[in-house]
């Protein structure tokens, strides 16, 4: 049983002026945010909020943000979207390793933030599905994925993904055995065209890989095709006799 949140957005950012603009823009549109200005205060707050989605500043007194998403994330699949003033792909790329979904660069457009949180909201909306919205099951040998309740097992045992994660396999999955262009990636986990130097999609699709059993410096089961895309291979999951 799902556990009813006090808030759509818990916004942690020790910026009190731009976390009162956000908040009050989001509020705007409709959705309820409480903000929570120190990092060693964020996993309480959020413990008490139970948000749909968490803003994350990166630099906060008292605990990093970094460090407050992985603690997040080895509890709760809440999505986790990260405002960084940094801009080397290294730090977008750490931070999508934390557990992140996704990032928004600093200045924050009020537009393109509103845009990104109400896409992973979307996506990570579960259950209320009548039957006739029900999908079935993707089934690829051993490995199963569920696009109503946005669960994956491999062998019968779950696989704990990322809403990120999750978009980026079944992105994968309903195209088994085709190459899928870094340019259809970007455009459908993140809205905008790649520009040829981002490297966070190369970042989430080693952590799936390592989530999926996948080995990271042979690949078998998702490949990445240099300077095209990334395949996944349709017959490298094994057979189904352990699956339910």
């Amino acid at each position: 049983m799902n556990v009813a949140s006090n808030v759509d957005i818990l916004l942690i950012e020790d910026d009190e002026r731009l976390a009162a603009l956000t908040a009050t823009y989001l509020e705007q549109n409709g959705l309820r945010v409480a903000t929570e200005a120190r990092g060693d205060r964020a996993i309480e707050r959020f413990t008490r909020e139970r948000p749909r989605l968490v803003l994350l500043d990166l630099l906060l007194p008292g605990k990093d943000g970094l460090s407050i998403c992985r603690e997040i994330r080895r509890v709760n699949e809440v999505p986790i979207l990260i405002l960084t003033a940094k801009d080397t792909d290294i730090d977008h790329v750490i931070g999508l390793e934390a557990g992140a979904d996704d990032y928004v660069m600093k200045p924050v457009d009020p537009m393109v933030l509103l845009a990104r949180v109400r896409a992973l909201l979307r996506r990570t909306e579960r259950g209320g599905a009548t039957p006739a919205e029900r999908k079935p099951d993707l089934l690829l040998g051993a490995l199963r994925i569920s696009e109503t309740s946005r669960e994956v097992w491999l062998q019968g045992a779950p696989v704990p993904l990322t809403t990120q994660e999750f978009e980026l396999l079944s992105l994968l999955a309903h195209r088994a055995g085709e190459l899928v262009s870094r340019d259809e990636v970007f455009r459908t986990m993140r809205g905008i065209d790649y520009d040829g130097l981002d490297r966070s999609i190369d970042g989430r699709v080693s952590k799936l890989r390592r989530k999926l059993g996948d080995d990271a410096a042979a690949p078998t089961r998702i490949k990445t095709v240099w300077g095209k895309g990334y395949l996944l291979v349709p017959d490298a999951w094994g057979d189904l006799r352990q699956q339910a």
